[in-house]
């Protein structure tokens, strides 16, 4: 059995740090400060947020995995092997022998079974990355299921590119859970539910000590971990939004790492020969989510016009610098089709005149939710400042980030500015958000961004589906390239930013891995000298 290193012995001061002298970290423990207020769960089922999905990418094993620096080549981590049938629709794996769970009991085939048969069954918010191959709560126990210990069969409803299957199982839906343990747990038939939320049930290199919502997450080494103990013995992440206070709190040693820093922080200390840099280019896109509800932003004309109202350059340079490059498609760059070219710059004059053209000279007046973060809120600040000059009055509406997106998610939104990362590797994951929406109605199943916003994009969501056949790589970008600019034209969304995350770090702090998608930046490998 797993054994969990009991009690904290920084927890309660590291949240009381006193300024007053330096401080230095154990050896054995990182403390990182990061803004981790949009954490709503802890169940892989339902985990749909930045920093839930890196915990869970740090806790749990999945199926598969990719490498970090080629994302084309796959690797097993759970399965050892996997087939594809001739017809394309039966894929089989062979789950590795002799990994336990934290609870001490052995993984086998059954545990994925029901893994990914229980993200069906529950219906949570990444349900559709494995519906979208004809699983449903009726079929999945028979199209997902064991034959034996060691084997895993899944059958999908259509002959799609193999690529596309695999990497949706590299997502967070993918995380083998433990059946014996969440089942334990349950109640009222959710499938122990309501106790993985705040609780663990996983086989990962680091395992749950404590979640205090909005305050800090705390995890422990998984000392019997099967591919190899952490040197991190404690990783300790504290809530700190503030820009400021992070880079205090790193340069005193307080932190190992701090990851939210703004431009201003990261320019004072370059010099600073007690820290260093970590940076890696992410898939994650900044993006306004305009409303279709909403009676203005329904206008195609105004859609256009605040295209031509972000300060796109100003952003990229001083309240993102170093930290995104300006790109406006829906595929971020590094993406099989991703379109490349950024079509639109800030330009009043253009904007007004094409307001006017519309019977909307005089401008109108929209809200905008925003998460509280200091770089979030300047980006929203730069944008209510360029739509005034065109005479659209923009109210602010601040909030933490599980309210900001409880509300996004509830379609009660004018407008919302985020970020959003791809769920694996293959373009379709962001096609299947930006451009496909097969029930537009307020309690439809599926909920992608175009969802969110109420917007029908026609028939682009049977393009959308389409391009999940096409084997043939050539055409299958060119169909993803059509998809790009036709949501770049006519969608609700102003897609602005693609990111580059920097990792603030004491230089004593080795090996921390930041990968191309959210989920994808590991603590196990970390050392400190």
């Amino acid at each position: 059995m797993r054994k969990l290193i009991a009690g904290l012995v920084m927890g309660t001061a590291l949240v009381t740090t006193s300024m007053a002298a330096m401080a230095e970290t154990p050896k054995n423990a990182l403390v990182m400060a990061f803004a981790i207020d949009d954490i709503i769960t802890l169940d892989p089922a339902q985990i749909f947020e930045f920093s839930g999905a890196e915990y869970a990418g740090n806790t749990y094993d999945r199926l598969i995995g990719f490498d970090n620096d080629d994302v084309s080549k796959m690797y097993g981590v759970i399965a050892t092997s996997w087939d594809v049938s001739e017809d394309g629709k039966t894929f089989t794996f062979k789950i590795r022998d002799g990994i336990k769970f934290a609870s001490g009991n052995d993984l086998t085939a059954e545990d994925a079974a029901f893994s990914l048969q229980r993200v069906i069954l529950l219906d949570q918010s990444p349900a559709f990355i494995l519906g979208q191959f004809g699983f449903t709560p009726e079929n999945v126990k028979d199209k997902i299921r064991a034959t034996d210990s060691s084997t895993l069969v899944m059958e999908v409803d259509k002959p799609y590119a193999p690529s596309f299957v695999l990497y949706c199982l590299t997502a967070g839906v993918g995380a083998v859970i433990d059946k014996e343990e969440v089942l334990a747990h349950e109640k009222d038939g959710d499938l122990g539910h309501e106790w993985l939320t705040t609780n663990y049930a996983g086989s990962g290199p680091f395992a749950l000590n404590k979640w205090t919502a909005g305050e800090s997450l705390s995890l422990t080494a998984n000392e019997d971990y099967w591919d190899g103990a952490p040197a991190m013995k404690r990783v300790i992440i504290r809530n700190v939004k503030e820009a400021a206070s992070q880079q205090l709190l790193l340069q005193k040693g307080d932190i190992d790492i701090a990851r939210n820093l703004e431009a201003d922080q990261i320019a004072s200390i370059e010099s600073n020969p007690d820290v260093k840099f970590l940076s890696k280019g992410k898939g994650a896109l900044w993006y306004l989510g305009l409303s279709q509800k909403n009676d203005y932003l329904s206008k195609p004309e105004v859609r256009e016009a605040l295209k031509y109202l972000v300060d796109y350059d100003g952003i990229a340079k001083t309240i993102l610098a170093g930290r995104a490059q300006i790109h406006q498609a829906f595929l971020p760059e590094g993406f099989l089709g991703a379109y490349n070219e950024n079509p639109y710059s800030l330009d009043v004059e253009k904007a007004k005149s094409i307001l006017a053209d519309a019977g909307l000279g005089d401008g109108f007046s929209v809200t905008m939710d925003t998460r509280n973060t200091t770089a979030i809120m300047a980006m929203a600040q730069s944008i209510q400042a360029t739509w005034a000059q065109a005479g659209i009055n923009l109210e602010i509406i601040p909030g933490d980030g599980k309210q900001t997106l409880t509300k996004y998610r509830a379609r009660q939104h004018d407008i919302y500015i985020g970020r959003w990362g791809p769920d694996y590797q293959d373009p379709h994951t962001n096609a299947s958000t930006f451009a496909w929406n097969p029930d537009n109605a307020d309690d439809a199943t599926a909920k992608p961004l175009a969802w969110r916003n109420a917007w029908n994009p026609g028939a682009m969501t049977a393009e959308t589906d389409a391009a999940t056949l096409e084997r043939d790589d050539k055409k299958r970008a060119a169909m993803y390239l059509d998809l790009q600019k036709k949501v770049l034209e006519s969608g609700p969304f102003v897609i602005m930013f693609q990111e580059t995350e920097i990792a603030s770090m004491r230089k004593n702090v080795n090996n921390f891995v930041l990968g191309p998608s959210f989920d994808n930046n590991y603590y196990r490998f970390i050392t400190k000298d």
